[in-house]
């Protein structure tokens, strides 16, 4: 009876001791549980720990099982060869000893093998083909995405149980040799040394027969280690794929002819020297099982040498010949890998003749060209429409949107509301009162006013437009700052938006949070370290705690294994007038064989943007939308996780006509394309076709042209695009020699081209533009006299826009005053064409001095309407001279009251309608 009662205690004891010691751990799943249950993934939330438990359980009862029937042996062996009648009081703590510590180390192997390999094992059972085979080996690709990951762990973890095997025989026969003395010999302890210095003989301390079976079972072991290290060099082959020995990445000539070879005798070579470890151990002949390992350490080095000796004086003399046919591999295999072999080619003939009719048949491209720039967008955003301190604009979107009936490509950006910045930081205010931003600014790309400031479509708290956007739910719970819990539906009415001296409050009327039930409120008071939730009087049984509301890491928590873009962008659905998050999802390898790494920094050599993730701002409902069904990554996840992964065709329209091309990953594919672009290996080896980006002078630094969004009309097409472009040089040479362009709109959205300019024609190059910028005298020296004038000029992206067969430079110039609260101002546009530099006020003007007048209009908001295609000649000279009189009674005016600033301003004016008339006379 006592010692039943004694066993329920030390039961109960570590069990109280287990809940204390994992009570956070206990919490937080309990509480996690909760959330994905609340978003509708409870399977995906389980998949992890069922999975872990499916494969953690059988792995601990086998290891268990092996490593108890293992020690029982060797104890039994043990007691045989030293004549040893152990008593049965002791032989009964021996055994209970010997099953703890197999728990101990089985459990120890188990739980590190279903919490790291979990994902890797469901990767392994649920894998999809690729359909495409590496040309080495001839196995479908997914054999080494999916498969080959979990082949190498579970050798690894058999060579760890095969050391702990090692180990535990040791340390048997050392304990037992303390506590269990062969009946023959007198007793002592094997731990102490001065006995051990006694004694005339250790040999027979040690017991030959105990010895003798010590050493064969470590023979046994040792047979299994060699046959494990036969199956590494086995797989070790593989790793051949992505070798970097030869002149491009994957298995080279002497890859595949030596060191394939040295690998496959090495692997016959670990089977001699596991059989000849067993018989050495077997006959106790030392040397016998040391020969194989030594013959395995000479055959490594002589296979180094030899791979290192046909490197350097039978491939690298010849070198072109012998790796062409692995230059094609890696051609190929790296096109496929980033997509690249779905580029179409297309020939863009380029002869710069645009007349001002074409501009007249582009209207929309014309009207969408971009003279305004996002970061310096920003900084007026968040002084003009920050509208109080704790709102914050994070990041600029661009996208497109149908305003008063025109395709307009626009910046926008959410209001959101950032607690850090909250005067008075209570848990109430904190928690229950500021929960929200509050609608966003909005503004077309092409327009500014008249002090240089973005034409704002959208603007003001709460929004005001008078454009025909939709916007009903303006409220953003769920955004990019990070923002910490709260708590809707409490006693506490929320602020909304602030209206002159006083704010609006509201309730929350959504669907997100977990309800406060009093135990809800005790997990999440632990949770969250605060008392208050469980205390406080404010917090009722309608109460709902909204979590996790920083959308970054709301979808990585979700789906860690998706790697996620850095830029999620605001939609303002026109359907139902909502506002959404979309964020792209990234699926990943670097086990792609022969694909070259997309930089030095990372050995990710395979990607696909296969998910379209979907927040909504006020609810916080997470939706993931596979947007690539040919990638065998997001297919193979869809297996493993049937209740997260939605189809394309499940996206609400509204929200489809926002989607876009990534940048991350068009800025990935335009970098390899720069070298794999080529398919020719003579040409590839010699570099004799390499691309680089074109660069541009942006700001005060030269960099390389980012990749843009531009509105135009493809060669083929009748309607202009929502595109996103980079233009490429040849290596070392300023031209241009082709425009990466990829598409977003309807069902084209994916599609890659290249449009190819003629070899025989020189396309001026983006630098090459910049320097008849910085050449021209008029536009250098107004730029150096503003930089003297207390003022900072910054100078905007220049962007290539491609109208009928000609291209168009645009870049917008950027006036900032030398003082801290000062906003950036878009005073001039340059826009360049052939041998042509002209510098204007307006995108019009600029255009108009060299093509004639072209003149834009806005409408009542401040779209600019359509070019107007009824101006005549007449009219346009009407309209210059009427112009020109103005300007020169300006001038009279100014020098008239000695304002002689204004007076050389107005004749600069003046000066280029002069101009425009004389080109008008031309024409």
């Amino acid at each position: 009876m006592r010692r039943k009662s004694s066993f329920i205690f030390a039961i109960g004891f570590i069990i109280i001791v287990f809940v204390l010691s994992s009570f956070s751990g206990i919490v937080n799943f309990i509480t996690d549980y909760k959330w994905f249950t609340e978003l509708g993934y409870t399977d995906t939330f389980l998949k992890k720990l069922v999975t872990q438990f499916k494969i953690g359980i059988p792995v601990f009862i086998v290891l268990f099982g092996l490593l108890m029937f293992y020690i029982k042996s060797l104890k039994k062996s043990y007691y045989k060869q030293g004549n040893i009648t152990p008593p049965e009081k002791g032989e009964k703590r021996l055994n209970g000893v010997i099953a703890l510590i197999s728990a101990f180390i089985s459990f120890f192997i188990s739980s590190m093998f279903a919490s790291s390999l979990w994902f890797t094992i469901l990767r392994f059972l649920n894998s999809t083909e690729f359909n495409i085979k590496d040309p080495i080996f001839s196995n479908d690709l997914s054999y080494y995405i999916f498969k080959l990951p979990l082949i190498k762990e579970i050798t690894s973890l058999l060579l760890l149980i095969a050391f702990i095997l090692v180990v535990t025989t040791i340390v048997f026969y050392l304990i037992m040799l303390s506590i269990r003395r062969p009946s023959s010999e007198t007793h002592g302890n094997v731990f102490d040394i001065n006995d051990l210095g006694d004694r005339k003989n250790l040999h027979k301390l040690l017991n030959k027969k105990i010895f003798n079976s010590a050493i064969l079972k470590i023979g046994i072991i040792g047979l299994f280690v060699f046959l494990i290290f036969g199956v590494n060099y086995i797989l070790r082959t593989y790793d051949l794929l992505y070798s970097a020995r030869g002149v491009a990445y994957g298995a080279s000539y002497t890859d595949v002819h030596i060191t394939l070879w040295v690998y496959r005798i090495m692997a016959g070579l670990s089977v001699v020297s596991a059989i000849g470890v067993l018989i050495g151990a077997m006959r106790k002949n030392l040397k016998l099982a040391l020969t194989g390992p030594i013959i395995m350490i000479a055959v490594s080095i002589i296979g180094n040498l030899g791979s290192a000796a046909v490197q350097n004086f039978i491939v690298e003399p010849d070198e072109i010949t012998k790796e062409e046919r692995y230059l094609e591999h890696n051609i190929n295999y790296t096109q496929k890998s980033y997509n690249l072999n779905a580029v179409k080619e297309k020939e863009f003939p380029v002869d710069q003749k645009l007349t001002k009719e074409d501009l007249l048949k582009n209207e929309e491209t014309v009207q969408n060209i971009r003279i305004n720039d996002y970061r310096p967008i920003k900084q007026v955003y968040n002084q003009l429409q920050g509208i109080r301190l704790y709102y914050r604009f994070n990041d600029i979107d661009i996208d497109r949107y149908n305003i008063n009936g025109k395709y307009t490509q626009v910046f926008l950006s959410a209001r959101e509301l950032d607690q850090e910045k909250l005067k008075t930081k209570t848990w109430i205010n904190e928690h229950l009162k500021y929960t929200h931003g509050f609608g966003f600014a909005l503004s077309p790309v092409n327009s500014v006013t008249s002090d240089g400031q973005p034409e704002l479509l959208v603007r003001s708290i709460p929004p005001v437009t008078e454009t025909d956007l939709k916007i009903e739910r303006p409220e953003i719970y769920f955004g990019e700052v990070p923002n910490k819990y709260i708590i809707v539906n409490s006693d506490e009415e929320e602020f909304d938006y602030p209206q002159g001296d006083s704010n609006n409050t509201t309730i929350y009327k959504g669907n997100a949070g977990i309800e406060l039930n009093f135990l809800d409120k005790l997990l999440f008071a632990i949770k969250q370290r605060s008392l208050k939730i469980l205390i406080s009087g404010n917090v009722n049984s309608d109460s709902r705690i909204i979590i996790n509301r920083d959308i970054a890491k709301r979808v990585r928590k979700i789906a860690p294994f998706i790697q996620y873009d850095g830029d999620p962008y605001l939609v303002a659905n026109q359907d139902d007038g909502k506002l959404y998050w979309i964020i792209d999802g990234y699926t990943l390898s670097d086990k792609y064989p022969y694909s070259q790494p997309y930089s030095k920094n990372t050995k990710v050599n395979y990607i696909r943007n296969s998910v379209k993730v979907v927040i909504d701002a006020y609810n916080g409902t997470t939706n993931y939308y596979v947007y690539d069904n040919d990638d065998p990554v997001i297919n193979t996840y869809k297996k493993i996780f049937p209740d997260l992964f939605k189809d394309k065709k499940d996206m609400p329209e509204g929200l489809k006509d926002h989607v876009r091309y990534p940048q991350t990953l068009f800025n990935i594919q335009s970098e390899v394309y720069k070298e794999y672009h080529v398919n020719n290996t003579d040409v590839f080896y010699n570099s004799e076709d390499i691309w680089d980006i074109a660069e541009e002078k942006y700001m005060d630094t030269q960099q390389k042209v980012e990749s843009n969004y531009v509105m135009f009309k493809l060669p083929e097409e009748d309607d202009e695009e929502f595109l996103l472009t980079v233009p490429y040089t040849p290596a070392t040479k300023p031209n241009l020699t082709s425009l990466f362009v990829a598409r977003n709109d309807g069902d084209n959205y994916g599609k890659l081209f290249l449009y190819k300019f003629p070899k025989g024609v020189t396309v001026d190059g983006t630098m090459m533009v910049e320097s008849r910028i910085d050449q021209d005298t008029e536009i250098s020296q107004q730029l150096t006299l503003w930089g003297q004038e207390g003022s900072t000029v910054l100078r905007g992206n220049l962007l290539v826009v491609p109208i009928e067969n000609s291209l168009l430079y645009v870049e917008p110039i950027y006036l900032q005053a030398d003082n801290e609260n000062s906003l950036p101002e878009m005073k001039r546009v340059i826009v360049a064409f052939k041998d042509k530099v002209v510098m204007e006020k307006t995108l019009d003007e600029a255009l108009s001095k060299i093509f004639g007048v072209i003149e834009q209009e806005k409408d009542d908001q401040g779209v600019v309407d359509d070019v107007d295609t009824d101006d005549t000649e007449d009219k346009s000279t009407k309209q210059l001279i009427k112009k020109a009189n103005d300007l020169f009674n300006k001038a009279k005016e100014a020098q008239k009251n000695g304002n002689w600033t204004d007076y050389g301003k107005y004749l600069k004016e003046l000066e280029n309608i002069l101009n425009n008339l004389n080109n008008v006379k031309e024409q």
